[in-house]
């Protein structure tokens, strides 16, 4: 008698919706396994099957833990591998999705504060839309601060989304007056037309939602998107004396490493 063969380290679930921002954006939701559990921030690896293989990338769940489906935000790459691929996947399609979540943007690596500040730059935003849906975040945490840098305005993904969260029925009495949305574009016309780092180097990130200038006593940081981003920011919080958290040694920041584009 044969040994039975090894349960296949990915789930195949079956695409429900897709919504294409731009030429450059789209969303999907797909079914999601009973059995397949993550926390608020972390990603999975999703993909497709091309020529009978996995081909896979690491995304952040959009959704949170408690809803019954799994989000995603990509960028389309016209000669990405996957994404060239994946931009025109239709309901009721097949997707991958590996079985294990992972990631460092965890509110339990990070130390008590005032305030935590959500820093996404393009397809970046995509975990900080299932960390502000987390009830958990609004236990921990009286201000939160989502802060979307993108080029241009029809790339400010889920603002609509955001902006109605504070009415939602059930997560608007966690959040209300405590949610801020701080939205910005570098290459159109925009009333906040800056880079974020620029913002919060200059002060101005913190004076625009009528906050006191940014200390490690208060504020809390995690951030996810562009390498350029993600280097600024870090070298600017390590002067302002704050320190990168882990899931060892919790901190005042974490910095999510694994869409480091290749």
């Amino acid at each position: 008698m044969s040994a039975s063969a090894a349960p296949s380290p990915f789930l195949e679930e079956t695409v429900t919706h897709v919504h294409h921002w731009t030429d450059r954006l789209f969303t999907f939701r797909c079914t999601r396994d009973p059995g397949f559990r993550f926390l608020a921030g972390q990603f999975a690896m999703i993909g497709l099957k091309v020529d009978g293989r996995p081909l896979l990338r690491a995304y952040s769940m959009v959704s949170p833990p408690w809803d019954d489906g799994l989000e995603f935000l990509s960028i389309k790459v016209p000669n990405g591998p996957l994404t060239s691929r994946l931009q025109h996947i239709q309901v009721g399609d097949t997707v991958l999705i590996g079985r294990k979540a992972t990631g460092t943007l965890l509110l339990d690596n990070l130390l008590p504060g005032e305030t935590l500040w959500l820093l996404g730059t393009g397809t970046g935003l995509a975990p900080f839309l299932s960390v502000i849906r987390e009830p958990e975040t609004w236990d921990r945490f009286p201000r939160v601060v989502v802060s979307h840098t993108v080029r241009q305005v029809a790339e400010l993904a889920y603002r609509d989304m955001i902006a109605a969260l504070p009415q939602d029925e059930m997560l608007g009495e966690l959040l209300a007056g405590k949610l801020l949305y701080l939205p910005s574009v570098t290459r159109e016309p925009f009333p906040m037309r800056e880079r974020i780092t620029t913002l919060l180097a200059s002060g101005r990130a913190a004076t625009h939602l009528g906050l006191p200038p940014l200390s490690p006593e208060r504020d809390r940081f995690m951030l996810c998107g562009s390498p350029e981003m993600l280097a600024e920011t870090k070298a600017l919080l390590t002067e302002r004396g704050f320190v990168e958290g882990s899931s060892s040694s919790p901190g005042h920041y974490v910095i999510e490493k694994a869409f480091v584009e290749k």
